[in-house]
């Protein structure tokens, strides 16, 4: 198996503290989404990050390969949509996991 880190990142740093309700709605259905990842243990974590430079979500993925990784990616409903969000995908070449 191979690690990635994933991040998204807002489409604006005062995010989410002026999330518009539209926003609200396709952060539910990111989380859904999310949520489903982790159920199939496809994500290992996944959450926002308080960074007082502007909050920002990562997740750790676990995948077959990189292909999988990116359409992880690309069909999150954050990015799916096009609203001004904007997403990275790294590949994590060694990982220490827990047991």
């Amino acid at each position: 198996m191979r690690y990635f880190l994933y991040k998204l990142i807002p489409p604006r740093p005062t995010f989410p503290r002026d999330m518009t309700d539209a926003e609200g709605e396709l952060m539910q259905k990111h989380f859904n989404y999310w949520k489903n990842l982790v159920d199939r243990r496809i994500a290992i974590v996944y959450g926002p990050v308080s960074d007082p430079k502007g909050v920002y979500g990562i997740a750790i993925i676990e995948t077959e390969d990189e292909t999988s990784a990116h359409d992880i990616r690309i069909n999150d409903p954050a990015i799916k949509h096009n609203v001004g969000f904007k997403s990275e995908i790294h590949l994590m070449p060694e990982v220490t996991l827990r047991r």
